[in-house]
């Protein structure tokens, strides 16, 4: 359908249609859906896209090989009741489009044979994808507003973040500003802190950086926080939010500062595996991304939200840029700040569903 009544072209292996399946499915799946992706997709056409899908995916992901004999084919085909159809798309045809076991690499499909009944096909992929027991997923824009105690997103200060083992790797802090980013100053320290990453995590945003279109830029704000700042900011926060909400107890407010500021046992921040970024133009100038970096929710009315539904279309575009480079690049973002990314560390394992996180609490040296 995409291919053939959307862009109306051939399938051939540059074929427009290949990167906007691709685009599709990742949109659909960052928006917290379930994808299927099903079609006649020859291997040596679309085993990029795919495995590069399924590489990237942070959930469950399975591929499925319908074996369907060529004798067979032509019995499946000539039952249709389209009499025009059947004129249009001939044996001929069918014979030309047809390639045998025409596998992914590196085993990834499970192959279904002809004579699987379609419930017990049904039956088989809901068992092994898990989906029968799946629950609705609420899409990210759809985030309640802050104090809601329905939120449905993983919160930094949820249990389950903090259970994440850390087998720490050893990388060292370098400095961004020595590998030619462009650099905000604006959360500057004597010693230059803000301005270091993992060695892992440069390795990453220059992959991100290469992933944005002509014209367009990465502006690297902070990087690395020494954990007593982290707690100084946390600390802040909490109380602007106890003296708004003279009601709420001690751990609502520790969660609810905590959909903003990362709690210091466990920030990102800390341990050189996240990054505050945004998008500049080629002459540096920082492009509408619905907020300043930084804004907390009180004061954008939620439009921090990576996903909030008060943005302009420019805005979202833009949004969308920097997601897809720095998700394709492995970071995770913390959907309350869409400016927020980060990797290997204990929240972008969680969601990942990697076994443990590789950076934990630094000290600058």
């Amino acid at each position: 359908m995409i291919r053939r009544n959307v862009l109306r072209e051939h399938d051939t292996a540059r074929g427009t249609n290949i990167a906007l399946l691709g685009r599709i499915a990742r949109e659909a799946l960052n928006a917290g859906f379930h994808v299927v992706l099903e079609g006649i997709l020859y291997s040596d056409r679309y085993s990029h896209m795919i495995t590069t899908l399924v590489r990237d995916h942070r959930g469950v992901s399975s591929c499925y090989y319908l074996d369907v004999p060529l004798e067979t084919t032509f019995t499946r085909h000539a039952s249709k009741a389209d009499a025009a159809y059947l004129a249009q798309v001939t044996d001929s045809h069918l014979v030309s489009w047809y390639r045998e076991l025409d596998l992914l690499p590196d085993g990834l499909e499970t192959v279904i044979p002809a004579d699987s009944a379609l419930q017990d096909t049904i039956a088989q992929i809901l068992h092994e994808t898990d989906l029968a027991s799946a629950s609705p997923i609420v899409p990210p824009q759809c985030e309640p507003s802050p104090g809601d105690s329905m939120n449905p997103l993983v919160l930094m200060s949820y249990p389950q973040v903090a259970a994440i083992p850390v087998h720490e790797c050893g990388e060292p802090l370098v400095d961004v500003r020595d590998h030619s980013f462009r650099v905000d100053p604006r959360k500057h320290d004597p010693l230059g802190a803000f301005a270091h990453v993992r060695e892992g995590v440069l390795a990453r945003l220059e992959h991100a950086r290469s992933l944005l279109p002509a014209g367009t830029d990465l502006l690297f704000i902070e990087g690395y926080r020494p954990p007593a700042l982290q707690q100084h900011y946390f600390t802040e926060y909490r109380d602007e939010l106890a003296t708004a909400h003279p009601d709420w107890a001690a751990d609502q407010l520790h969660q609810d500062a905590s959909r903003y500021v990362s709690p210091p046992e466990i920030a990102p921040h800390s341990a050189g595996a996240a990054v505050d970024v945004t998008l500049v133009d080629q002459d540096g100038h920082e492009l509408d991304l619905g907020t300043r970096v930084n804004a907390s929710p009180e004061e954008s009315d939620g439009a921090c939200f990576t996903h909030a539904r008060n943005l302009s279309g420019r805005a979202r575009h833009h949004r969308t840029l920097l997601l897809n480079a720095m998700e394709n690049a492995g970071f995770t973002n913390y959907a309350t700040k869409f400016w927020h990314f980060s990797v290997a560390d204990r929240y972008n394992v969680l969601i990942r569903q990697a076994p443990h996180a590789r950076y934990g609490p630094i000290e600058l040296p």
